[in-house]
């Protein structure tokens, strides 16, 4: 196929190489010696063939055919040539163009990033943003960033800056938050709270060797969920300090309590009942035995002691916090049970059960 190109001088020509291509079978016939049709010969016209056009139709000799011929080539080489370099010109140009905006833009990115950062830079040194990042920081950390954004009150952000540097509450932080501050009374902040009543009284303990500020202590741990701590503490009580049957049943009470928030019930029961022989007359001991036996699943021995820590000064609500928070501890199929003994006991006192219809 390119031999034949090439003795005809077209092998410049895409079709002249490709079978079947109209060029090509124009050269099979030239090649045969058969003549040619008007409509190829048009063709060869419309291709600038002059010279093939004039050899089909026997006009001029192949030697003279290949002079002329090959200039037509050298032109239509020469022009390819043009139209190629032309196309390198022009992609080059736009390549360049493209490159030129791309650089103007990452010119233009990086003035905006520059001054974006010098920006940033200049508002994060001005104090009152200082202040205000401390504040969301602050508002964050105990579970109030829902507040993020409005105004909030002034004794509260004072609180929490006292608060977040370790210092304890004021007589006058918990009378607000109790009061006039109670939406801002959180989770987090109140075992922040209790978290720094233990502290100080563990430290009072460590200064004045009263075990009743280990009882505090022990108390504020565990509301803070820090019972291991409190049990470390009570442990460290010697036996001669506990001189006196109400400083003892407050020590059993207490340690029975932390024994309850370590899940360890048969322990929390020893604590509760030598709690109670030490003061029969105290509802604390009652209050703890009657919330180990309900968790136990022993709910006429608890009710028992309930009604025991009523009798002796326990509030009928403290009680009923106490069987809310185990009622919402247990999974779906305790809580099922524990609904239907409160039902049962009392469907006015504990309709709430009836608000909870699946476990955590």
């Amino acid at each position: 196929m390119m031999d034949l190109a090439k003795r005809y001088l077209v092998n410049d020509l895409p079709g002249a190489t490709i079978p079947a291509s109209r060029l090509h079978n124009i050269l099979n016939t030239l090649e045969q010696g058969r003549d040619l049709s008007a409509i190829s010969l048009s063709y060869m016209s419309q291709l600038g063939l002059f010279a093939l056009q004039q050899l089909a139709q026997r006009k001029i000799s192949y030697e003279a055919f290949r002079e002329v011929a090959g200039a037509e080539q050298s032109r239509r080489e020469q022009a390819a040539e043009g139209e190629r370099l032309a196309r390198e010109l022009t992609r080059l140009a736009k390549e360049a163009e493209y490159k030129a905006r791309e650089t103007a833009r990452f010119v233009e990115f990086e003035r905006e990033r520059q001054r974006a950062e010098a920006a940033r830079r200049a508002r994060e040194s001005d104090p009152k943003y200082i202040a205000k990042m401390r504040d969301q920081r602050l508002l964050e950390r105990y579970g109030l960033d829902q507040f993020i954004g409005r105004q909030c009150p002034a004794h509260l952000m004072e609180l929490l800056h006292r608060v977040g540097s370790g210092k304890r509450f004021s007589d006058e932080d918990v009378l607000w938050l109790s009061t006039e501050g109670k939406n801002y009374y959180s989770d987090l902040l109140k075992a922040a709270f209790h978290e720094r009543e233990a502290e100080f009284y563990a430290a009072e303990y460590g200064r004045t060797n009263d075990p009743w500020n280990v009882v505090n202590a022990s108390g504020h741990y565990r509301k803070c969920k820090q019972a291991k701590k409190a049990q470390d503490l009570l442990a460290m009580i010697p036996a001669d300090q506990q001189r006196t049957p109400k400083l003892e049943s407050a020590i059993r009470t207490t340690h029975g309590g932390v024994m309850r928030d370590l899940g360890r019930l048969d322990e929390a029961l020893s604590k509760g009942n030598q709690a109670h022989i030490l003061r029969p007359k105290d509802f604390r001991p009652c209050t703890l035995l009657g919330a180990v036996n309900f968790e136990l699943g022993n709910y006429d021995i608890a009710k028992e002691w309930y009604s025991k820590a009523i009798e002796r000064g326990a509030s009928e609500r403290a009680i009923d916090y106490d069987l809310r928070g185990i009622f919402l501890r247990a999974d779906e199929a305790r809580r099922a049970e524990i609904r239907a003994v409160l039902l049962r006991e009392d469907p006015v006192r504990y309709k709430w059960v009836k608000n909870f219809s699946a476990g955590p």
